[in-house]
């Protein structure tokens, strides 16, 4: 069980840090620092403008529970050590 909680917590670890980075990207890549990429906004005659971007409030609140998730596994881990052998 012990060996069970720690490879979870840590793969909850390593994956709320892999969707925090996809999460930073796609900010990165629908922001208004695009525009200037853009090969029909060079034109010339051409005007380009940033509007909005759609709330990502609720995908930031997932990263921040993904965090909170591992913390409670994290916790877990220390109580099914607390019950094995290896504590006295």
């Amino acid at each position: 069980d012990l060996a069970i909680a720690v490879i979870t917590a840590f793969l909850w670890l390593v994956s709320t840090f892999a969707w925090a980075k996809a999460l930073a990207d796609i900010k990165m890549s629908t922001g208004a620092s695009i525009i200037p990429g853009i090969e029909s906004c060079k034109a010339p005659g051409t005007t380009c403008r940033f509007a909005s971007v759609t709330s990502m409030g609720t995908l930031n609140v997932s990263v921040v529970f993904g965090l909170l998730n591992m913390v409670l596994w994290g916790g877990n881990v220390w109580f099914v050590y607390k019950d094995t052998n290896l504590h006295n």
